[in-house]
């Protein structure tokens, strides 16, 4: 579903990204984790086609997006749903007009239709007939869950989420990852979840990407990524550690 051939990104004299090779499957749900810029943020954004690769090849299905038209690439973001890290609401909107936005924006469908589809996702994500609230009558985690729903309201084939843990108390923090993992079951989307948080990767991922200083050092199953002697690795796992037991 998504590959990317030896992708580079330089800021002016900094490199931040070096030389990155991955392909994620259709179906599958891969965590890219790294710590403060690592890269992990610069290469989500090289995904959906907010920036543009300095070199090397982003596919997306078949289509090198690193090449396309504006309008091209237009058209293979509507494949795209994106869950930004503070759910990026529209303030002055409700919350049934912040999820019907890529419909309005996009689609030539009826109102009718639009207010099906909305009230559909919303149940989905667990949100029954909160369509008339407004963004600061919701808690942050529903915040987060109307985020998702604006995000699949087009039946994205692909959903990518940025830190959706971010700000979250452990207790809601396990709840989201269930709603990605409940998502992926019955959408059977392809998800791509760049986070700082390993527990919550180790929860939701199939594997696990990490990116250091902007090379893709480890790529595993979340079973196998503990057992990677790679000290920057284990450094991720000991901080890990030391939550779980700051929590107990």
């Amino acid at each position: 579903m998504i590959r990317l051939n030896n992708v580079r990104k330089r800021f002016g004299d900094k490199e931040a990204l070096k030389d990155i090779s991955l392909t994620i499957e259709k179906g599958e749900t891969i965590a890219i984790i790294g710590g403060s810029g690592s890269g992990k943020s610069t290469l989500l954004r090289l995904m959906i086609g907010l920036d543009r690769p300095t070199s090397g090849e982003i596919y997306i299905g078949g289509e090198n997006i690193a090449v396309l038209s504006e309008d091209a690439l237009d058209r293979v973001r509507l494949r795209m749903g994106m869950v930004f890290q503070y759910s990026a609401l529209f303030d002055s909107m409700s919350v049934g007009e912040n999820v019907s936005f890529g419909l309005r924006e996009h689609t030539d469908k009826s109102e009718a239709e639009i207010r099906c589809i909305v009230e559909e996702k919303l149940e989905l994500v667990g949100l029954p007939g909160v369509e008339k609230l407004m963004p600061q009558e919701l808690s942050g985690g529903m915040k987060k869950r109307v985020g998702l729903a604006r995000a699949i309201v087009t039946d994205p084939e692909i959903i990518f989420y940025d830190e959706p843990s971010s700000g979250l108390d452990p207790i809601m923090t396990a709840k989201i990852d269930e709603l990605i993992i409940d998502m992926q079951r019955k959408l059977d989307v392809t998800s791509v979840v760049v986070t700082h948080d390993m527990a919550s990767a180790s929860r939701i991922a199939d594997r696990i990407a990490m990116i250091y200083d902007g090379a893709l050092i480890a790529v595993d199953t979340v079973e196998r990524f503990q057992d990677i002697k790679d000290e920057r690795v284990q450094a991720f796992f000991r901080t890990l550690h030391h939550r779980r037991e700051a929590e107990a």
